[in-house]
């Protein structure tokens, strides 16, 4: 029974961590759905060209090119290393090693391969970490990345950092019992796997008992598989949660031209009855038409849709959005990061009520309790944030729907809009001027 025991202690802590990973997707699919419904069913073929594109081949991380080709050598380490993690469960769970060995050659180059990739990983996560910490690059230092923002991210870098020197440890104690011949680990078809980089922490084992590179192996496989499983069920709580939406973010993102926005079917219909010389504004509506909306715009996120929820989670604050909106260059207090990452917070409390249930009442909501009037009025409505997102967000549509609900709702447009919207309504026009007098300019002499 005992020598069962490490197989049965890794499926535990392997469907442990499955169960809770499910729970947090769970919980996230219910946050998600509390946004009204869209329709982002068409176009597949275009869709799914964008998220190959952009999602799978990084095809806008790499605008700018020493951030861009890091996050794709972190990146690509993170999908084919953990093509290994496959090998580890299954070993775990069979008392095997090494189980998929008898592929040879295919076998030693893919070692090989995540060798190298784990100590480029290595080194770009380094940097990346002197680039956040030491560099005062300025999209790093806005005042919404303060606090657990700001730790979140270094706690990722520390956790990679850890994983993968786990992993090269763990693979040159093997490496060393191989060549010992130690039972479980030496193979009669010779050394299993190719070991570049790992070769070069042997020496440090040379003097080592067997029992002992044992237990620096075993230590070290243990702590590698651990620390994924808490990966993976540490993302639902951090801004990497995008490492598995960015693929739907992109494919559902919005196809439209960036200039084009969406009007309210209420509305439109309204303007059209009243441009139509033949209709009956006192007509009933007719069976099956819309109702007027119970409300116009979002003050909160239950009134956003469901892509603008998933964008919230998706976003990985790395600020590209923000250091090209030009309100927030020029000292204006929008920054359309914080607009997303407000909206996550918002959303997560919201979340949590609902777990507790708890009433969610409006005195607590998205609209001045996170995100303040003065930063959605500093919109120029530019889409260089959507533009600029590498995975597809669109801060922009939040700001608009929460400006919609301002005017709308409570009439509370800034005085220089209400009185262009005035001067529209009277004369057609933006500025306060008659119609019969728009031409007195020209005759004017000069």
């Amino acid at each position: 029974m005992l020598e069962y025991l490490p197989q049965i202690l890794f499926i535990i802590v392997l469907v442990g961590a499955i169960l809770f990973f499910i729970k947090n997707v769970s919980s996230l699919k219910r946050n998600i759905n509390l946004g009204k419904d869209l329709d982002r069913t068409d176009k597949k073929d275009q869709r799914f060209k964008k998220m190959m594109r952009v999602a799978l081949g990084q095809s806008k991380m790499v605008t700018r090119p020493i951030a861009g080709i890091l996050h794709i050598i972190v990146y690509v380490g993170f999908v084919i290393i953990n093509i290994e993690v496959l090998e580890i469960i299954i070993d775990g769970v069979a008392g095997t090693h090494r189980i998929f060995s008898f592929l040879g050659p295919v076998y030693d180059f893919l070692i090989g391969s995540f060798e190298i990739l784990a100590f480029l990983v290595l080194v770009s996560v380094i940097v990346f970490w002197i680039r956040r910490n030491m560099m005062n690059i300025k999209r790093f230092l806005s005042k919404e990345l303060k606090g657990w923002p700001k730790n979140d991210a270094n706690y990722i870098l520390y956790f990679e950092v850890v994983l993968m020197v786990l992993f090269l440890t763990m693979n040159a104690a093997d490496y060393q019992l191989q060549l010992l011949g130690a039972p479980h680990y030496a193979a009669e078809a010779g050394i299993s796997g190719s070991f570049p980089i790992s070769q070069y922490l042997v020496p440090i084992f040379d003097s080592m008992s067997i029992d002992t590179l044992i237990i620096i192996e075993r230590t070290a496989w243990w702590l590698h598989i651990i620390g994924i499983l808490i990966f993976l069920n540490y993302l639902y709580y951090s801004k990497h949660l995008h490492i598995l939406l960015a693929f739907p973010n992109v494919y559902f993102s919005n196809l439209d031209s960036l200039g084009k926005f969406k009007n309210l079917d209420a509305v439109t219909s309204e303007v059209k009855m009243m441009m139509d010389p033949e209709a009956d504004p006192y007509a009933e509506p007719e069976e099956g038409e819309d109702d007027v909306p119970e409300k116009f715009g979002a003050s909160d996120v239950q009134d956003l849709n469901w892509f603008q929820l998933l964008s919230a989670y998706t976003c990985t604050e790395c600020g590209r959005c923000t250091s090209e909106c030009p309100a927030s260059q020029t000292g204006k207090k929008l920054s359309p990061r914080k607009i997303m990452m407000d909206t996550r917070d918002r959303l997560e409390e919201v979340g949590k009520k609902i777990e507790k249930k708890e009433e969610i009442t409006a005195d607590n909501q998205l609209l001045d309790n996170y995100i303040t009037r003065e930063e959605l009025w500093a919109c120029t409505t530019c889409n260089a944030c959507v533009d600029a997102c590498p995975v597809g967000i669109d801060p922009l549509s939040i700001i608009m729907d929460m400006r919609q609900y301002l005017v709308m709702e409570e009439s509370a447009a800034p005085t220089e809009l209400n009185n262009a919207m005035s001067n529209i309504e009277n004369n057609s026009a933006p500025w306060p001027y008659n119609q019969q007098d728009r031409l007195n300019w020209a005759k004017e002499e000069v």
